[in-house]
């Protein structure tokens, strides 16, 4: 009796463990979309102003860039998330099916499964019994596919945080070259992108456990790389139109 005691409250937290989990992944796609956006679009508007320094072109550039990145980011994301739920809802009519037609088997692979996890046979029997006669449905998602039905992927709401953090990274590098005077437009641009980049990768290292100093410097060596780059074939080109 003890024993049984002991595991249940194991098993209530499970769920909150799986949400935390899920905020830590939107949160790293977060971070990753406004990375895509500060990239993106500074590379863009650094192009444009290594060929002229008249503004106007660089803002068309850039709110193209930026309007253009963001559907396309969300329209990937849509339809990578709606592929995900179709498969999910086809998985969940399987075992809704499987619960119907064969419900003591599936008690028996419920149970099999809790034992896998340590649970002594007994134990696992009633852990499973119980669980199955509070919510077979639920209990079976939970421990066999790790799902809630309750909580299935957002294809909207992954489109639009996509595209909401793209845009939030874009606006940087828009500003960065707007506001300044001619001279300082582009090494303004590039200071601010660098550092933009930095705290990206330092908060993307943090929320995966990795190395700050290798993730910090990986996307900033990487950026200067790329910004220089689009300046430079910017410039190139419009000295040779010009």
């Amino acid at each position: 009796m003890t024993d049984d005691s002991a595991v249940l409250p194991t098993h209530e937290d499970e769920p909150h463990a799986e949400a935390s989990d899920a905020r830590l992944n939107w949160l790293r796609a977060g971070v990753l979309g406004a990375n895509d956006g500060i990239v993106s679009v500074a590379g863009i508007v650094l192009g444009v102003a290594g060929a002229t320094a008249e503004r106007a072109p660089i803002l068309t550039a850039g709110v193209a860039g930026l309007v253009a990145g963001a559907v396309s980011m969300a329209l990937g994301e849509y339809v990578s998330v709606s592929s995900q739920r179709d498969s999910q809802r086809s998985m969940l009519a399987k075992e809704r099916r499987e619960l119907a037609e064969d419900p003591e088997d599936e008690l028996a692979e419920l149970a099999a499964i809790y034992e896998g996890k340590g649970l002594s046979r007994e134990t696992a029997d009633q852990v499973a019994r119980e669980l199955t006669e509070h919510d077979a449905f639920a209990a079976h998602v939970e421990a066999e596919l790790g799902l809630d039905p309750e909580e299935l992927s957002s294809p909207g709401q992954a489109a639009g945080a996509s595209a909401l953090a793209f845009s939030l990274g874009g606006i940087l590098p828009m500003l960065a070259i707007l506001l300044p005077p001619a001279a300082w437009r582009v090494p303004v641009t590039f200071v601010a992108v660098l550092i933009a980049l930095g705290l990206a990768g330092w908060i993307s290292a943090n929320l995966g456990g990795s190395s700050v100093r290798k993730a910090v410097l990986r996307v900033v060596v990487g950026g200067a790389l790329g910004l220089a780059v689009t300046y430079g074939i910017g410039h190139l080109v419009g000295t040779a139109v010009g």
